[in-house]
This record gives structure tokens, C-alpha cells and sequence, in this order.
């Protein structure tokens, strides 16, 4: 089951508040966020907003309150999201208000066995096996959250016949991405001093983020040609 598609219970129809009114409210602390990036939380299941009956997302103040916490862990500690969700997701099941801590309070990343792994994210062993060999996840005695996201994505894609050797141009043009970025940022990563070094940290993974969201809206615009 994806991040997104997993039953939280957190919003219900009484989230009244559209994807616009969610940015108005956030966008003062959050500058740089935009539509694109409160679709993509969606998808790795930071919130789940109710659709209405003509598809519009519909979000409650818990929502909105979540995703403060999220973006405030990711832009503050650098958290990945797969661990802001987990530490958000634990805060609910034990009632308590999860608020943004220190890294040295949050439990080290989680780790899986193959077959944990494998259980986890409902995959079959060819399947982590084709993964392997198409390059779209390394060959370990343990395996991270980045590749639990990975391998529940490619069960999805599976379904409908995309197999991992068919999404190799997929991490290629991620590759490119990182390339087009290390490019930009080369100037800084190339003097000595740790403030240009601490710059050029801090500036690539918002570069990554436009990127994404560039992307996004090509696929979206894509998508809407071939459902019109």
C-alpha cells in the first residue's frame, strides 16, 4: 500500500478548507511553498485530505497543522519525509500533539531485513530481485526507508505491467537532475571556506525541490492531455 493510499482517519468531511487557503496559511512561515509541493506531501502520505464528490481536496485544521510540523522538521533538521511521517504518525496513535524536536529525540532510521522488506511493502522477491538488477535499488543485507518507498512504488507500478527494467530512464533522469544541480552549484562547492560549502548545502536541496515540482507539472499537464 502506498504512503498516500494508507487510512489515517485524520481528515473527514468536515475539512473545509481548499489547497489555496492551505497555502495562505502556510506561505508566511513557508515562503517557498506551492501546490505542486502540498501534492507531493499528499503522496507520501503526510496528510490525507478528503476529496469531494467533483475531486477537489478538501483539508481540516489537523491537516494543515500536520503539514506545519512536516515542512517546519524538513526545512529546520532536514529530516527525510519518510521519518517525519513515521514520528507524525506515532504522536497520533499515542494521542500526543507531535511538534517539530531535535534530531537527537527522534529515533534512528529504521532499517528492514529482505524479507521485512519485502512484507512491508507487499512485493514478491522477483520483484526486489528486477529492482536490483534494473538499478533502481542496491543489493544489501538491509534496506532503508528510501528503498521501502521505492519497492512500494514499483508494487503499484507492477499491477499495471510496468516492471522495474522499464523505469531505468526514470533513475537516469534523476542522475541528470543531481548533475544539472551540481553544475549550478559548482561555483560555491569549489572555494574552501564552510560558509560556501554551507550554502551550497542548503541551496541543493531546494534546487532538487523546483525541479520536482517542474516536473510535476509537465506530468500533470501531460496527464490532463491524455484523460481530455
Amino acid at each position: 500500500m502506498s504512503p498516500a493510499s494508507a487510512p489515517r482517519g485524520r481528515s473527514s468531511a468536515a475539512g473545509q478548507l481548499s489547497i489555496g487557503q492551505v497555502l495562505a496559511r502556510l506561505l508566511p512561515d513557508f515562503p517557498g511553498l506551492t501546490a505542486s509541493k502540498l501534492r507531493f506531501l499528499e503522496v507520501q502520505g503526510i496528510v490525507t485530505p478528503v476529496r469531494t464528490a467533483s475531486g477537489y481536496r478538501k483539508f481540516s485544521n489537523d491537516d494543515v497543522e500536520r503539514l506545519r510540523n512536516a515542512l517546519t522538521m524538513q526545512r529546520d533538521y532536514g529530516f527525510p519525509l519518510a521519518r517525519i511521517r513515521e514520528y507524525l504518525d506515532e504522536g497520533e496513535t499515542a494521542g500526543v500533539s507531535a511538534t517539530p524536536v531535535p534530531a537527537s529525540i527522534l529515533p534512528p532510521a529504521r532499517t528492514y531485513r529482505r524479507g521485512e522488506l519485502l512484507k512491508t511493502a507487499g512485493a514478491t522477491s522477483a520483484l526486489l530481485d528486477d529492482a536490483v538488477r534494473a538499478g533502481l535499488l542496491a543489493a544489501a543485507d538491509r534496506y532503508d526507508e528510501h528503498a521501502l518507498v521505492v519497492l512500494r512504488g514499483l508494487v503499484a507500478l507492477d499491477e499495471h505491467g510496468i516492471e522495474p527494467r522499464h523505469l531505468r530512464g526514470v533513475r537516469q533522469a534523476a542522475e541528470r537532475d543531481i548533475a544539472l544541480i551540481e553544475n549550478a552549484l559548482a561555483p560555491l562547492l569549489r572555494r574552501k571556506d564552510a560558509e560556501s560549502r554551507a550554502h551550497a548545502n542548503e541551496a541543493a536541496p531546494e534546487l532538487a525541490r523546483r525541479v520536482d515540482e517542474l516536473r510535476a507539472v509537465f506530468t500533470q499537464a501531460a496527464l490532463d492531455r491524455f484523460t481530455s
